[in-house]
């Protein structure tokens, strides 16, 4: 077991971890959870010997110790699974499960057919069929998680922490994942399991800590909490404030955008869809179904190979970025720091971004424009920052959120395409972005929303499309959205889940 006791921990004067206690014992799996900024990813990094405590005593198997650096935490058996990833784009998936452990012959060279052989047996552990010699960076994020997971049970494991493990990975990876986890648990690992996701951990977890604000709130066991419970223990609010109440309009707004069997790339193979002003559409579906090429098409990020796109009535030859923003229409990428933010710039620069005729005077960029448009985002956003001149690589992952929601906000005037809106957002920031979106909505914009959360489906979504294997399998509306409707559109494969799908879409009213 690991055993954190009174940890105190400070970084330029101000209290980030105020005495906080955590114990993990052995063959259990502890969830972590509490919003952004509650002292989570401190308490971890102290655990694995990143961070050094100002104060409090740390125990494995009941003997004080304190690790000085990453490394000798890492030889006592406790290792940590970041969700940013660390890994060699370059070398192989053999090469970054076992490096700093590399397998050299009398000769000093690498033991290349034992490595290879060692890391698939690995990989096939977790139910993953990847080539040992493949180069991480060619690979899907999915994969490259598990390559990460891999690296860890590469070496003897007496404590596994994992951080957001499933923000990148959906539906069987999940599962898989799961039952690796469960496995460990049953050979006598402690797991720590740090996730937004309050479905995951009752599915999961043994035991809960909610730490709030530096400090620990409490620890129950599983079984003797709901999510309610739960959610009044981290935000102090409750489950049914979390989604806004679903909106009732007496007619369907006009049609602003239409796709026509639209076809791009290896994993959009003819899709059509129309997006209706103030209607919020989820479009569900597994990793890998199409989901975030679907939605680049649309924007222009990604070529169209055929098909055709109708904007406010006006047929588009060819959409690019340029076009798209232009027409209206606003796209949140899934990964806001590699594609949505500009991680070296301030809050003003990045709500401002997609619009600098905005604030541009005579070709000079107006920094008194701009500042002022970011205090109205600020304030209308309730963005927890300094100011606009805040940086936005210092800020949390729901407040970077909120930055690129108030830029797309700001731009769209039709269409706003949301990828994963919630992902990496601790549950407080869930809520204000929810009532942004309904907002937003409420203002005339047709929504697109792309979740892998399906209680986030369910509580959003006027109309539902699930994707499956690059189409869309089936359209689901008002009380006929259930998360069962969606799994088993999204996962039909044979002419049993056809038949099923049909049931299911004929029980609520819309065509399978």
């Amino acid at each position: 077991m690991i055993e954190m006791l009174n940890i105190h921990k400070s970084f330029n004067g101000i209290p980030v971890l105020k005495g906080v206690s955590l114990l993990a014992k052995a063959g259990r799996i502890h969830a972590l959870v509490g919003e952004n900024g509650a002292g989570k990813s401190t308490l971890i990094k102290t655990m694995a010997g990143v961070i050094q405590p100002d104060s409090g005593t740390l125990r494995l198997g009941g003997q004080t110790l304190r690790w000085r650096t990453p490394g000798e935490a890492k030889s006592q058996g406790v290792h940590v699974i970041y969700q940013e990833f660390v890994q060699f784009a370059e070398l192989s998936v053999a090469e970054n499960i076992f490096m700093g452990d590399k397998r050299l012959s009398p000769g000093g060279f690498l033991k290349r057919k034992e490595m290879n052989l060692r890391a698939a047996d690995l990989l096939a552990k977790l139910g993953v069929q990847l080539d040992p010699t493949a180069r991480v960076g060619d690979l899907s994020v999915a994969d490259q998680q598990m390559v990460e997971i891999a690296k860890a049970l590469s070496h003897k494991v007496q404590v596994l922490i994992l951080d957001e493990p499933t923000a990148v990975i959906s539906g069987q990876e999940v599962e898989l994942l799961f039952d690796r986890l469960r496995q460990l648990r049953a050979e006598g690992v402690a797991i720590i399991y740090v996730s937004h996701r309050l479905e995951e951990i009752f599915q999961l977890c043994d035991d809960i800590t909610v730490i709030k604000d530096g400090e620990r709130v409490g620890t129950r066991l599983v079984s003797e909490i709901d999510q309610a419970q739960l959610v009044g223990m981290m935000v102090g609010r409750q489950l049914a404030d979390l989604y806004p109440a679903r909106r009732k309009r007496e007619q369907p707004g006009e049609v602003v955008l239409t796709a026509s069997d639209i076809r791009s790339g290896a994993r959009v193979k003819g899709c059509s869809l129309r997006l209706r002003r103030g209607e919020i559409t989820a479009l569900a579906g597994m990793i890998g179904s199409g989901r975030t090429e679907l939605a680049m098409a649309l924007f222009g990020a990604q070529p169209l190979d055929a098909g055709s796109i109708t904007v406010n009535g006006a047929d588009v030859a060819r959409m690019t970025p340029g076009l798209a923003i232009g027409l209206g229409i606003g796209l949140l990428t899934e990964d806001r720091k590699k594609e949505g933010l500009a991680m070296l710039l301030d809050v003003a620069a990045n709500v401002t971004a997609a619009h600098l005729d905005e604030v541009t005077r005579q070709g000079m960029l107006d920094r008194g424009a701009e500042r002022r448009i970011a205090e109205q985002a600020i304030a209308q956003y309730s963005i927890a920052c300094r100011g606009p001149a805040t940086s936005v690589a210092l800020m949390s992952g729901g407040n970077q959120q909120k930055v690129l929601l108030a830029r797309w906000a700001r731009t769209a005037t039709s269409v706003l395409i949301l990828d994963e809106p919630t992902r990496g957002v601790d549950v407080g920031a869930k809520a204000d972005i929810y009532r942004m979106m309904h907002e937003a909505a409420d203002k005339g914009l047709a929504i697109l929303m792309i979740s892998s959360e399906l209680l986030e489906v369910v509580g959003m979504a006027e109309r539902v499309l699930v994707m499956r294997d690059g189409r869309i399998s089936g359209e689901l509306v008002g009380e006929g959205i259930s998360e069962e409707a969606i799994m088993t559109l999204a996962t039909k494969a044979h002419d049993a889940g056809i038949q099923r799908a049909a049931q299911v879409a004929e029980e609520a009213g819309v065509p399978a």
